[in-house]
């Protein structure tokens, strides 16, 4: 049945335009040498699931947060040199960026 308005939104098409917006449900990052890096990821800050969320919210320093955000990639990070500053760096930035991202996208009706 049709809404005499047509303000019906399709929830699958909702989220695959904020998808579309800030380029993917997970941010992937490189770290180590150039010509071998290795490749890590944590979801994208707009798509942290709700208990990721509150774990990052009591998370005390970089640390903490980074073992949230890599999870099982976490020591193979450490074990290779990897900086918890840089990445709780990352994710700060792409909130904020995303935030700004966010404000612009336009949800399609499917």
């Amino acid at each position: 049945m049709s809404k005499p308005n047509g303000k019906r939104y399709r929830l699958e098409t909702v989220k695959r335009s904020y998808v579309d917006a800030v380029g993917g449900e997970r941010v992937e990052f490189e770290f180590g040498p150039e010509d071998d890096p290795r490749v890590f990821s944590f979801p994208h800050p707009v798509f942290t699931p709700d208990d990721m969320q509150r774990e990052l919210a009591k998370a005390d320093g970089d640390d903490a947060s980074c073992r949230i955000l890599l999870g099982d990639q976490y020591d193979e990070f450490i074990a290779a040199g990897g900086d918890v500053n840089s990445v709780a760096l990352l994710y700060v930035g792409l909130r904020n960026e995303a935030q700004d991202t966010v404000s612009k996208v336009r949800p399609t009706r499917g």
